[in-house]
């Protein structure tokens, strides 16, 4: 009967014994889900497939990956990692089982560059996906883990930026942030100021200091010209400190920027006592 459908198109095959049911129109999670069923009832989602059903690691063309128990041999087409995982490590996503998102993030950080995973720590963190087992109680569970070390140090960082990096600017300007061990600001933040909405580039809440990393092909119209002075007024105004860092600036001082962001960073004293901090002007 199977033979007999595959012949006539009612039945399109994937993998060995996984098919598509009268047409070829084959999803993203479909695709995922064809992986999984072909390394049976205990195969799981995991690695870069698993960061991409979650939303933390970016789709591209690559093998699905799973992990399952048994032997060694895999499916073509497929990555397969053999192991059994505990139930609290897994969950279904969209009807496919899937590693949790911390689990996702352990196997991640085993694979991927500091600079990735942080990548797909800040979207876990953007898009708030919670579990009931952390990182942290996988840390504990797995300890000596290859990427460990780089999961313990985000997990405990308090400053990690809430945007999202959009090129080598922002980039550059972070490792810069990192090198001189200044706190860490949130990237591409949305402010709601005068019943507006404002996005800035860096952004130290605590502080009210915004920078903005002036690219030239960014602001050169005239339009943009025009915006950012408007923003730049609004945010002085509602008693933000404001300036601009150039790829110039960044690139050819940057030991004088950093000394630089380290001053506006910290509070002026008063002149009339010691340590004192200048109060903001009255509205």
């Amino acid at each position: 009967m199977i033979k007999t459908r595959i012949a006539h198109g009612g039945l399109i095959r994937l993998h060995r014994g996984v098919y598509a049911v009268g047409h070829m129109a084959i999803t993203f999670e479909s695709r995922l889900m064809a992986a999984v069923l072909a390394h049976g009832p205990e195969a799981v989602l995991s690695h870069h497939s698993a960061g991409q059903l979650w939303g933390i690691y970016p789709r591209s063309r690559i093998a699905p990956e799973v992990t399952c128990p048994g032997s060694k041999k895999t499916k073509r087409g497929i990555v397969a990692h053999r192991g059994l995982l505990p139930a609290d490590e897994i969950v279904r996503e969209r009807g496919i089982p899937v590693t949790s998102v911390p689990r996702t993030m352990l196997d991640l950080a085993g694979m991927l560059s500091e600079r990735e995973v942080e990548r797909a720590w800040n979207e876990m963190e953007v898009r708030e996906c919670r579990d009931r087992l952390s990182v942290p109680d996988l840390l504990v569970r797995y300890p000596g883990r290859r990427g460990s070390v780089v999961l313990s140090r985000l997990a405990n960082r308090k400053t990690m930026p809430v945007g999202i990096t959009r090129n080598e600017f922002e980039e550059r300007f972070l490792a810069l942030i990192d090198r001189h061990g200044l706190p860490r600001p949130r990237l591409n933040a949305h402010l709601a100021l005068r019943g507006r909405f404002f996005e800035v580039d860096c952004l130290w809440e605590d502080q009210r200091v915004a920078i903005e990393l002036d690219g030239a092909t960014a602001h050169k119209t005239e339009k943009a010209f025009n915006d950012d002075r408007e923003r730049d007024r609004i945010l002085i105004a509602e008693r933000y400190l404001t300036t601009r860092v150039t790829w110039d600036h960044l690139t050819r001082t940057p030991a004088e920027v950093a000394a630089d962001l380290r001053d506006i960073l910290t509070p002026y004293p008063l002149t009339d006592g010691p340590g004192a901090l200048r109060p903001l002007p009255p509205r």
